[in-house]
């Protein structure tokens, strides 16, 4: 998508963080925005924060992890703004734990969130962008461990590895269509995403007696330590309209990269080395 003026928005994980500063610059960048989100005293605030007008910002209830909700807010997108062109499936939580103790209910947790919800997102929307025939661009937020895998991450490094895929496919079945797709994959970003595990249905630890452990402490200070998220989104949206498809933060993090494809490429010249399956 070379342009995002005049085009419109519909961007989950609306009412914070990252979803929100992606709301801002594209509303800068002249668009109009349907802010989604399980918050709805949030999108209350993200709206009177981005815009008294309702013609070019608005809200909506929406989860996820549920694919009639999101067919829903759709449908109410189309009804308030006539067509959508952008499509940001931004919401998503986090989850680590040792393999043999993670509950398989916070298994299918996160991935209705970080990869159904990306899939409902694709699934709904892409018939309505192609509809009218202008073009449109799929952002779906993973994650750098959706590249390098850190230990203690498990569901999450699996859901961000899932979503980086999955865009790689939408790249190319959806080009003859005019429709572009971008995955970004941060690095630390000052948002709440290190409070959303949390929200997991295991958990019977409140947050705010959660914020007394230390190790708590020190991860939030890394990620409150991380990057503006309004610059992330002005990055995102120069992206967009460059039609980038890996959108990365990082510099310092491309060792990760590297490494990991050393390892790939030392393991594939075993077997090239080896001879058994040549021809």
């Amino acid at each position: 998508m070379s342009e995002i003026q005049g085009r419109v928005a519909f961007v989950t994980g609306g009412a914070s963080g990252l979803g929100l500063s992606m709301a801002r610059i594209l509303l800068r960048r002249g668009a109009s925005v349907m802010l989604a989100d399980r918050d709805a005293d949030g999108l209350e605030r993200a709206v009177a924060e981005l815009s008294q007008d309702s013609n070019t910002v608005s809200s909506v209830v929406c989860d996820v992890a549920e694919a009639g909700a999101i067919e829903e807010a759709a449908q109410k997108t189309v009804e308030h703004f006539g067509k959508i062109h952008i499509v940001a499936n931004n919401a998503g939580v986090g989850l680590g734990g040792q393999p043999g103790e993670i509950p398989i209910e916070d298994w299918r947790w996160i991935v209705d969130i970080n990869l159904m919800g990306v899939v409902h997102g694709v699934e709904t929307f892409t018939p309505l962008i192609q509809s009218h025939g202008e073009g449109g661009h799929f952002i779906n937020t993973a994650s750098m461990a959706g590249h390098v895998a850190p230990g203690g991450m498990g569901p999450y490094n699996a859901t961000k590895y899932a979503v980086v895929g999955y865009s790689e496919s939408l790249k190319a079945e959806l080009m003859p269509h005019k429709i572009g797709v971008s995955v970004l994959c941060p690095g630390w970003v000052a948002t709440n995403i290190h409070t959303t595990g949390f929200g997991r249905p295991s958990n019977t630890v409140p947050l705010e007696q959660a914020k007394q452990d230390p190790q708590f402490q020190e991860m939030d200070a890394v990620i409150k330590g991380g990057l503006d998220p309004d610059k992330v989104a002005e990055w995102v949206a120069e992206c967009v309209e460059s039609d980038r498809l890996y959108i990365f933060t990082h510099e310092s993090m491309k060792i990760g990269i590297e490494m990991r494809y050393a390892q790939i490429k030392a393991d594939y010249d075993a077997i090239i080395e080896d001879g058994r399956f040549d021809g």
